[in-house]
C-alpha cells in the first residue's frame, strides 16, 4: 500500500495525500524558491520598486505550479534531474502567471480574486498589472535563453520556439480571444462542441502540452517519445479545462481561490453549458484515459504523470 502523509494539499486542504501530491508540492517549492531568487536579482539590477513588488504579488505565495511539475516529470523520464529542468519549468510558469494577470483585468475577465488574494490590478491598478504581465513574458524567454538556461544551444532554441508558439496567436492568446469574443462582441453563431474543444485546446491545452514537450526536449527524447508526451499533454489539457469548468460550476470561491459561477453568468461557451455536467464528466473521463494510454511506452517511470491525469477527475481547487 502506498504511504500517505498529511499536509496542506494544493488541490484541497488538510487531507491525506498521495506520494504524487507530495511530489507536486516539492516541485512547487523548488520553482517558488527559484523565482523568488530571480525576482530578487532583477530588483537588485534596477527593477523599479513598484514593479518589483507587483511582480512578487503575481508570482509568489500561491499556485499549484502544475505546469512546472509536468516539465520536471517529463524530463525525469530520461534521467534528467529537477535542477537541470528548472529554468524551462520556471519560464513556463512565468508565461502562465502573466496570462493570469492579464486575464483578470477589467477589460478581460474582470476578476478581483486569484489564489485567495486580490488580483494584481485590484491590489495595484490596471497599468501596473499590464506591465507586470509584459515583464513576466519577457522574463520567461530570458530564463531559457540567458545564463540560467541549460543544455546545448539547439535544445535551448527549441525550448524558446515551443514556448513562443504555445503562448501566441495560435496558442494561449488565440484561445483567450475566442473565449472573450462572445461576451465582448456578441452576435456569434452558437458554438459547436468542436468550437469549444478548439478554444480550450488553445487557451489551456497549449501551455500544458508545451510543458510536456519542453520536458522531452530537456531530456533529449526521441521523436516517438516526444510525440507520446505531446499526445499525453493534449489530452491532459482537455481534462484540466473540463475539470476547471466543473469547479466553476460546482465549487465555492473559498475552496477554489477565485470567483466561481462566472462562466454561466458571462454566457461563456463550455462543455458543461452545452452538454450538462454528467456528459461533461464523461468527456473528462475519456480525456484522462486517453492521456494515460499515451504514456504506455514509458512503463512504470511515468507513474507521476499517470497520477496527474487521474487527479483531474477529483480536483477540488
Amino acid at each position: 500500500m502506498a504511504m500517505v502523509k498529511r499536509l496542506n494539499d494544493p488541490w484541497g486542504e488538510h487531507k491525506a495525500v498521495s506520494p504524487f501530491l507530495v511530489q507536486l508540492g516539492n516541485s512547487a517549492t523548488l520553482v517558488e524558491a527559484f523565482l523568488a531568487s530571480v525576482l530578487a536579482e532583477q530588483e537588485a539590477a534596477g527593477t523599479p520598486p513598484r514593479l518589483a513588488e507587483a511582480l512578487r504579488h503575481a508570482v509568489l505565495g500561491g499556485g499549484k505550479r502544475f505546469r512546472p511539475f509536468l516539465v520536471f516529470h517529463s524530463a525525469a523520464l530520461f534521467g534528467v534531474d529537477n535542477e537541470a529542468a528548472l529554468p524551462a519549468a520556471a519560464a513556463l510558469e512565468c508565461v502562465h502567471c502573466y496570462s493570469l494577470v492579464h486575464d483578470d483585468l477589467p477589460a478581460m475577465d474582470n476578476d478581483e480574486l486569484r489564489r485567495g488574494r486580490p488580483t494584481v490590478w485590484k491590489a495595484y491598478d490596471d497599468w501596473t498589472a499590464i506591465l507586470v504581465g509584459d515583464a513576466l513574458q519577457a522574463l520567461a524567454f530570458e530564463l531559457i535563453s540567458g545564463s540560467k538556461g541549460r543544455g546545448d544551444p539547439k535544445a535551448r532554441a527549441e525550448l524558446v520556439y515551443v514556448l513562443a508558439v504555445a503562448s501566441g496567436a495560435n496558442g494561449m492568446v488565440g484561445g483567450q480571444v475566442l473565449d472573450l469574443e462572445a461576451g465582448k462582441l456578441g452576435a456569434r453563431p452558437d458554438p459547436t462542441i468542436t468550437d469549444i474543444m478548439r478554444l480550450q485546446a488553445l487557451k489551456t491545452g497549449k501551455l500544458i502540452t508545451a510543458a510536456c514537450e519542453m520536458g522531452a526536449i530537456v531530456g533529449g527524447a526521441s521523436f516517438e517519445q516526444r510525440a507520446a508526451l505531446k499526445t499525453y499533454g493534449e489530452h491532459l489539457g482537455a481534462a484540466f479545462q473540463i475539470s476547471d469548468d466543473l469547479l466553476d460550476a460546482e465549487g465555492s470561491s473559498a475552496d477554489v481561490g477565485k470567483a466561481t459561477g462566472k462562466d454561466a453568468a458571462a454566457g461563456k461557451a463550455t462543455l458543461i453549458g452545452m452538454l450538462g455536467i454528467a456528459e461533461a464528466r464523461r468527456y473528462l473521463d475519456r480525456s484522462i484515459a486517453s492521456g494515460i494510454d499515451a504514456l504506455a511506452i514509458f512503463g512504470d517511470k511515468a507513474e507521476p504523470l499517470v497520477e496527474a491525469a487521474r487527479l483531474m477527475g477529483r480536483r477540488e481547487s
